[in-house]
């Protein structure tokens, strides 16, 4: 297998984008990864069953709710490096999507509309009414969906590396995405994605069928650029400077969120209530655990708009 499939593997679904009856934290596997040590033991953690779907989620800190949505072939885990930033101001409501981690693949189609739907289930199922999300890769996508299905449920929406469209990413990428299958499985037998995979699912017997379930997904074309206008709430749209999507692409979907299209003006007075970052020296593959993502998007999770003036500035060097 080439190393560019092979990353291509690592991005997999980065192409896009009833009371429960609650299971305790030692019903599910524990997971035995180094990333996993890293997190801080949860308030909370359990199975939720929405859908068809028995979904693992696990619960950390207080405050305002952030519901965290990892990237394909990843778990919540992934975040362990800056999900503790987050916990200290906020409740980190963190989910295993369907047939990742600790929430089983099961027979029920794969699709980023259905997993929308299924986060709005969980967050009403925990007892929020509203929360704001943050989704990297393929968490960006079922993010963005949760948000045009379910408006009322979420406050503001952080996509990190996430597109609206097919053609956004560069196209040698679409190619390479294109030859994930099953057939990479046994390739795969020695690396982090496999290991922490097999630690902690449900059924690790399906890890191919989860690579094949994958591929099928990423073959498929999308534009949800109609859909973008749909989101009146606040965004923020995190990259990469060196990220698998396209530049023209980021700020196009900047623009059609309403940003970039004039000068913000002396006062601010025409800035936009959403934001665009791209964070130097970062790719797709390693922006889902830099410590200036939380510098980043916690300002507008916290709704921060106010940056001290000219004069504020010029008063305190004097």
């Amino acid at each position: 297998m080439s190393r560019s499939i092979f990353f291509a593997i690592l991005a997999s679904a980065a192409a896009l984008f009833a009371a429960p009856c609650q299971a305790n934290a030692e019903e599910t596997k524990p997971a035995m990864t180094t990333e996993t040590k890293a997190l801080p033991k949860p308030e909370k953690s359990g199975l939720l069953p929405i859908d068809g779907l028995n979904y693992y989620y696990s619960i950390y800190g207080k405050g305002e709710p952030l519901l965290l949505l990892h990237g394909g072939l990843g778990t919540t885990d992934m975040f362990a490096p800056i999900l503790p930033r987050f916990a200290e101001n906020r409740t980190v409501i963190a989910v295993d999507l369907q047939g990742h981690g600790r929430t089983a693949l099961g027979d029920r189609p794969f699709g980023l509309e259905a997993m929308g739907n299924d986060m709005a289930a969980i967050v009403k199922a925990l007892g929020y009414d509203k929360v704001d999300v943050l989704g990297y890769s393929l968490g960006g996508g079922v993010a963005f969906r949760m948000a045009v299905q379910h408006p009322e449920t979420v406050r503001r929406l952080v996509l990190v590396s996430a597109g609206y469209a097919a053609d956004g990413f560069y196209a040698e990428m679409r190619g390479q995405q294109a030859q994930v299958s099953a057939a990479a499985a046994e390739f795969m037998k020695d690396t982090p994605m496999y290991k922490s995979y097999v630690a902690v699912a449900p059924h690790p017997q399906d890890f191919p069928k989860l690579l094949d379930t994958l591929g099928t997904f990423m073959r498929k074309d999308y534009d949800y650029s109609a859909d973008v206008a749909k989101l009146k709430i606040p965004v923020m749209l995190v990259y990469g400077d060196s990220d698998m999507y396209r530049p023209e692409h980021e700020i196009k979907f900047y623009q059609m969120l309403g940003g970039g299209l004039k000068d913000a003006g002396w006062m601010r007075e025409n800035l936009s209530q959403n934001r665009l970052a791209i964070l130097p020296n970062r790719t797709h593959y390693d922006v889902f655990f830099a410590p200036e993502l939380t510098a980043t998007t916690l300002p507008f999770l916290n709704g921060e708009t106010k940056v001290k003036s000219w004069d504020e500035v010029v008063s305190e060097t004097k």
